[in-house]
């Protein structure tokens, strides 16, 4: 793969570790955990998604998995921005996850429209 994959790679990675520490910092209610479960789920699913997507067997495949790890991102910027609004946890650690997670969705967005692109010619 390439250096920008493997960069991507990492990035999400450690997004992935990052959501998970700040969840750590949730405190514990009912509402917390459920948000906390959500979320662990779709910020480590950037990762893995987008690790998938290195493998993919065809520029279709590649598409459609590209298109899960965006929405993984996207599903992600919601539970920060939920935790956010609700102030269980300091704006000025929950601010930068977010941003980085809106930040990766652009990047992968970005990447399957030019994937589509690509792929229709």
């Amino acid at each position: 793969m390439s250096d920008q994959s493997d960069q991507l790679k990492e990035r999400a990675l450690q997004f992935s570790l990052d959501v998970l520490r700040l969840i750590d910092r949730l405190p514990r209610t009912i509402s917390t955990d459920v948000i906390a479960r959500q979320l662990a789920k779709s910020a480590t699913s950037v990762a893995s998604n987008y690790r998938a997507t290195c493998n993919a067997r065809s520029r279709a495949e590649f598409i459609a998995k590209l298109g899960m790890v965006v929405e993984e991102a996207d599903e992600s910027v919601c539970w920060l921005e939920l935790i956010r609004r609700a102030e269980w946890i300091e704006s000025k650690a929950v601010d930068p996850v977010k941003d980085e997670a809106v930040q990766l969705r652009a990047i992968f967005a970005k990447s399957v429209g030019t994937a589509r692109k690509n792929y229709s010619h």
